[in-house]
């Protein structure tokens, strides 16, 4: 007779987990059901108590009464089995087996790519204990086993000294890799088993094979099913061990409904959750996409799971007018989301814009992503006025710069002859030569400050110093008109920018949002390579050349797109939300 004992190998923190080819008798397997067959008699497994520590033990106290509670349901299975069978013909019963004894090893790894979860990392100590359990479980059942589905090939584990299996936790890009590798289906799925066992090979160890489970699908399923990860993931341990050991409900509808009661039985035995598939959950079978105004977006990283990502930036700038916001100037909630997520697992989020501080913490307070716990506040790093104004540690001013005096009295002697709406801006304080609709559609639609009207240009210029100018009209005009203007009547006194289409800005010589950005990370000693920049506008354009990638959204200038590295969806589609998911983790 034949004992199993347990040994669950301390997990390896990192796995890099490289399948090779399988062996000639291996088989890939995804995680749709399979089925048990009848069972080989040549040996009986019995039942010996466990521990998690590397070496066998005797049988662990804690685990008696659930133990002896297991053997009990296990004699009944045996019994109503034996009852089936035809009496032996001769009544002289052979002389009993010599005990031995079979070790379980179960290893638990993660991929290398799944961050330090706190949740994940105490499920896989628990999971240490389990996997050993449902392998006791699942292997003394295969002499009880009277299914027509179930592959034979392994029958009888009394003749090895070892049982292996190894599991591994990845998140869905990794398991959409290896289902795109050994299966040709770009997708991801909750689970894979890759066997390893080799038919009729003389050896004391059975390799059972590999379990690769995706803790992020795994994570979406749970939930749509109303129970815990752990729960999830002792099932799909289940299954992955069934499915090695014979079973797959995908070849015929009997082959599902005998596999799902084998899993029932085992799950039930162990007294561990089981819910079967929820109603609503995705069919997995298929690549997930979401769909986005209209558009499918092929997107496996979406809300709630970037914890189960590493972060591939330690910074991301991120524009606001035609990026984070959208047209309607306001920030969506999904894109309040991915910020607030991608900074819950460790990526800072600085504001690149061509606004001042008051604007940015106004638009971004309505999504509670303002003040000493958001994105932007009066202590937090940031750049403002294209570049013009940048904050470091603390909230501290690092950098300023101011336009030519000569410049601004031009440009407002051209708004008062010509009535063209004229805005000044000073730090955190906006000044207009008269009011206009367009001026106060600043402060109502762009959160800027409300504009300061003043009596003459002397006064003005007297009253601060301007980093900008910003002309308002119709798109029309600002491109037939304002900006060849001013284009050659400053030449090289100042320089001219069109962040928005409606909108001409003056600004000091060779402003870019990109000098601020390597100031500030100057200042903070990090490196482009650690960054990730999104942007729409031609201000944009070399902080998303300097950056280690520039995501440059759909309705962005055609400028930008063509020195950026990814164009994502637009800014009323949550192109923010999109780049962050889909590049940042």
């Amino acid at each position: 007779m034949a004992r199993i004992v347990s040994r669950a190998l301390p997990f390896a923190s990192r796995s890099h987990l490289h399948l090779s080819p399988p062996l000639r008798g291996a088989a890939l397997l995804s995680s749709t059901p399979l089925l048990p067959a009848a069972a080989s008699t040549a040996s009986l497994l019995s039942w010996r108590g466990f521990t998690p520590t590397p070496e066998p033990s005797r049988f662990a106290q804690p685990f008696a009464g659930f133990l002896a509670g297991i053997r009990g349901f296990r004699r009944a299975r045996r019994g109503q089995a034996a009852a089936k069978r035809e009496p032996p013909q001769d009544p002289t019963p052979p002389p009993p087996p010599k005990e031995s004894e079979i070790e379980l090893c179960a290893r638990i790894s993660v991929e290398d790519d799944l961050p330090d979860d706190v949740e994940v990392l105490n499920v896989i100590e628990i999971m240490k204990l389990n996997v050993p359990m449902a392998m006791k479980i699942a292997l003394d059942g295969l002499l009880e086993y009277n299914y027509k589905t179930r592959d034979t090939s392994i029958s009888d584990v009394g003749k090895y000294e070892k049982v292996e299996v190894s599991v591994l936790l990845c998140n869905d890009n990794f398991i959409q890799n290896l289902n795109k590798e050994w299966r040709g289906e770009d997708c991801a799925t909750d689970m894979l088993s890759v066997s390893q066992f080799i038919p009729d090979l003389d050896v004391p160890t059975l390799m059972l094979g590999d379990i690769v489970i995706s803790v992020e699908t795994a994570a979406r399923q749970a939930e749509a099913k109303g129970h815990t990860l752990l729960d999830e993931l002792r099932t799909l341990v289940v299954r992955g061990l069934l499915r090695l050991l014979g079973f797959d409900r995908q070849i015929s509808d009997e082959a599902a409904m005998e596999m799902e009661k084998e899993e029932l039985l085992i799950l039930k035995s162990l007294r561990w959750k089981w819910k079967g598939l929820a109603k609503n959950a995705p069919d997995l079978s298929k690549p997930h996409t979401e769909t986005l105004g209209g558009q499918v977006m092929n997107s496996l990283k979406r809300a709630g799971s970037l914890r189960f990502y590493r972060p591939k930036f330690k910074y991301i700038f991120c524009d606001m007018d035609g990026t984070l916001l959208n047209s309607k100037s306001q920030v969506t909630a999904r894109n309040a989301e991915a910020l607030k997520e991608a900074r819950s697992r460790g990526v800072n989020i600085v504001i690149a814009t061509g606004k001042t501080r008051p604007a940015a913490i106004d638009a971004l307070n309505m999504v509670d992503l303002s003040g000493r716990n958001g994105i932007v506040s009066e202590s937090s790093p940031g750049i403002f006025l294209q570049g013009l104004l940048v904050y470091g540690l603390e909230g501290r001013e690092i950098y300023r710069n101011t336009l030519n005096q000569e410049v601004c009295r031009e440009a407002f002697l051209y708004s008062l002859e010509h009535k063209v709406p004229l805005v000044a801006f000073s730090q955190d304080r906006c000044f207009s030569m008269f009011k206009d609709p367009l001026v106060d559609s600043l402060h109502e639609v762009y959160h800027e400050p409300k504009a300061e009207i003043v009596a003459s240009i002397d006064q003005l210029l007297g009253t601060a110093e301007i980093q900008k100018l910003v002309f308002i009209g119709t798109s029309e005009g600002v491109s037939s008109t304002l900006r060849p203007y001013w284009t050659k009547a400053i030449k090289e006194r100042a320089g001219v920018l069109q962040a928005q289409p409606d909108m001409l800005e003056l600004v000091p010589p060779a402003t870019s949002k990109g000098t601020g950005v390597k100031i500030l990370l100057d200042h903070l000693c990090i490196s482009p390579d650690e960054v990730m920049a999104i942007g729409d506008g031609e201000n944009d354009i070399e902080m998303l050349q300097l950056a280690s990638l520039g995501v440059a959204l759909a309705n962005g200038a055609e400028k930008t797109k063509a020195v950026a590295n990814v164009i994502g969806a637009t800014n009323d589609e949550d192109g923010v939300a999109q780049a962050i998911y889909d590049y940042a983790f």
